[in-house]
């Protein structure tokens, strides 16, 4: 058992961990970018223990896939079981049970009383990707929708789906054609002002998708509920639902990417949930499989059956290891009442936010929902000038002091907060009090 408490047993990063980035640098492309040189050799709960015995708080969970903790015991004993019978076969070839049940509790716990059917992937980027696939095949149309400050991938399509270059696209054109970014309903930045968001949003979102594509052109609107690497943007009130009647009056495919905001971890089990929507796809991945690779693509029946039989798939999708994964970390999030969890932890990370963002006017905007919080830096004159270098220096003295925080947002100067739902309060508590201290020493 690991202690659930913060240990600094070296100056960080120590000298293993330091022995280890030399080998890194030597054998590990450069293109493949490092957020420190901590280097995990344990973790549980919401701890993590790097090779020189140091214990950090883990406010990132793996880019929101350890929900449900690291070394969950529900986890390690079906993976443990399942590596102990076979690891593969192929799903496409020899079938196996756990596959089915992933897809039949996929169809239970995700928004929407229709007919649903799944298909499982390896990761968030082949969900989305897929999702693509199958609203062309059921609609026969080419274009595809997406937003301003969107993250959903980085294969071909996908990049052309994110907005932001540096570093996802940079480099790696042409990308995948039939592609248009609408803008988003982003409050903090909208031109009219934050009451006046949802209405103008839609309006010029609606008029450019009515001028540059054409109604009967698009195949799928798709939308992160909250925006993740694009800076944890929530859309402003009533955005989302005149997405979804505007994509049904067109009959157009309406699609939540649920990869980092699914599975509990907004305070309910889907974020599309807050806005009284439902899909007509939904993509999952990272929380789905407790820690082991797993995406998934949930939908209406009839149009996740548009494809012709064999057009979906893939060699490891839905890998029983994954599987078993996936049941035990779904099973977990239901037994421990982890989206409840989710929602406690949201209401003390806004109120200790919410001080830290009075002491200190750098915090432009507090926003999030449930364990999915995050705070905007700018300049404190009043002109919100993005601030990425302040967000680069409390990262980094959080990260001298023990609890592993993540920035993001289109202008990298977001600071987000996923932190495993099972973490104690005190834990909580401790990673925030880090925070405020890495704020004043950031600033002095």
């Amino acid at each position: 058992m690991i202690e659930q408490k913060r240990i600094l047993a070296t100056s960080l990063p120590g000298p293993k961990s330091v022995a280890l980035a030399a080998r890194r640098k030597a054998a590990v492309s450069s293109a493949v970018s490092g957020g420190n040189d901590l280097y995990i050799e344990a973790a549980e709960g919401a701890i993590l223990v790097d090779v020189d015995g140091n214990q950090h708080i883990d406010f990132g969970s793996g880019i929101g896939v350890a929900s449900v903790g690291h070394n969950a015991p529900r986890v390690v004993a079906a993976v443990t079981k399942q590596a102990n019978s076979y690891g593969h076969t192929c799903f496409m070839v020899s079938p196996y049970d756990s596959y089915i049940q992933v897809c039949e509790t996929l169809d239970r716990v995700t928004p929407g009383d229709f007919e649903k059917k799944s298909a499982l992937f390896n990761t968030g980027a082949e969900a989305v990707e897929n999702a693509v696939k199958v609203a062309r095949a059921y609609t026969g149309r080419s274009a595809v929708v997406v937003f301003d400050h969107a993250y959903h991938g980085r294969t071909n399509l996908t990049m052309a789906m994110t907005a932001k270059v540096q570093p996802y696209k940079d480099g790696f054109g042409p990308f995948a054609p039939e592609i248009y970014r609408m803008p988003m309903a982003y409050s903090y930045r909208w031109p009219g002002g934050a009451e006046n968001c949802a209405e103008e949003a839609f309006a010029e979102f609606a008029s450019k998708a009515h001028i540059q594509v054409g109604e009967d052109h698009i195949a799928a609107v798709v939308l992160e509920p909250i925006q993740g690497e694009g800076g944890f943007i929530v859309p402003a009130p009533g955005f989302v639902k005149k997405l979804r009647e505007w994509c049904t009056e067109h009959g157009i495919v309406f699609v939540a990417d649920e990869v980092q905001s699914g599975f509990c971890r907004t305070g309910k089990w889907f974020a599309i949930e807050h806005e009284d929507v439902v899909p007509d796809l939904i993509t999952s991945a990272k929380a789905l499989g407790g820690g082991l690779p797993i995406a998934a693509l949930t939908g209406r029946a009839e149009i996740m059956d548009a494809a012709v039989p064999g057009g979906l798939g893939g060699t490891f999708g839905g890998n029983p290891l994954s599987c078993v994964a996936a049941l035990a970390a779904i099973e977990t999030m239901e037994a421990d009442g982890l989206a409840d969890r989710a929602a406690e932890i949201g209401g003390r990370l806004t109120a200790r936010l919410t001080g830290l963002a009075e002491q200190f006017p750098q915090i432009g905007e507090v926003r999030g929902r449930g364990a999915m919080m995050a705070i905007e830096l700018v300049n404190p004159d009043g002109s919100k000038a993005p601030d990425a270098a302040l967000a680069r220096a409390v990262v980094a003295a959080c990260g001298r002091r023990g609890v592993l925080m993540l920035s993001c947002g289109s202008y990298g100067n977001v600071i987000r907060m996923l932190p495993p739902l099972v973490m104690d309060f005190a834990l909580l508590d401790d990673a925030m009090d880090v925070l405020t201290e890495s704020f004043a020493e950031a600033l002095a």
